[in-house]
């Protein structure tokens, strides 16, 4: 597991490549938080946070995208969600999808990202395929690597790109705001899917579907009863 120490040196040369103004981007993010608008809040540098996160040891604001509709979701629902012991489907805690929505974004310019889809790509900033397949546990390594690779990548890096480790067709990406001149991301036309509504969730149990898993059912009312005229319950 090459969970260890960056090198000093880079040992070959970041893959730089475009992803063109108008390719289509996926958002799950807080109902809150504006779909095009950067998370500022770095990650505690050892606890909790995601993969390439922001720290205090190298604040920038961040935004990951799934370059398709399943990266998105799969990406944001499923981690570290496992299969169950009898076959049954995995459950999708509501509380993970409550305040929760989809947004149909697209790239406004041309952005440069340092590639991590291949084994030469991850062999070219000394790594394999550890840094984007790693569970969230060992997500502060895969932070300090980012900020390796964010440094060594100065100026030109606004990102970086890799194969979703929960739908390995697709592609996810995380965006640098401290390295975009302007925002990048912009509204795509079609109007969010709010998970916390009975059309969004029936919209998301089919996306999540083909993954056997949905979300888990709601629990059911309590049954407040009256007994006699005293008021007394029971």
């Amino acid at each position: 597991m090459p969970n260890h120490r960056p090198p000093a040196a880079l040992p070959g040369t970041p893959h730089q490549v475009t992803l063109p103004a108008g390719t289509p981007a996926y958002r799950v993010h807080s109902a809150h938080r504006s779909a095009t608008a950067f998370n500022p809040v770095p990650a505690h540098a050892f606890y909790d946070g995601g993969r390439f996160d922001s720290t205090p040891y190298d604040p920038y604001g961040f935004v990951y995208v799934g370059l398709g509709v399943a990266a998105a979701v799969c990406e944001a629902l499923l981690r570290s969600v496992p299969f169950a012991a009898d076959g049954g489907p995995r459950l999708i805690p509501r509380v993970a999808v409550e305040r929760r929505r989809l947004s149909y974004l697209r790239l406004a310019a041309d952005t440069a990202v340092v590639s991590l889809m291949s084994g030469a790509d991850l062999a070219a900033v000394g790594q394999d395929t550890w840094l984007v397949h790693a569970e969230s546990a060992e997500y502060p390594q895969t932070r300090h690597w980012a900020h390796w690779i964010r440094r060594r990548t100065e100026p030109w890096a606004q990102g970086f790109v890799w194969p979703s480790k929960r739908e390995p067709a697709d592609r996810v990406a995380v965006l640098f705001e401290d390295r975009c001149t302007a925002p990048p991301l912009e509204p795509a036309g079609a109007p969010p899917v709010d998970f916390g509504t009975p059309e969004g969730e029936r919209w998301l149990n089919g996306v999540l579907a083909p993954y056997h898993a949905h979300v888990a059912p709601a629990r059911p009312a309590a049954v407040h009863l009256a007994t006699t005229s005293t008021g007394t319950d029971i």
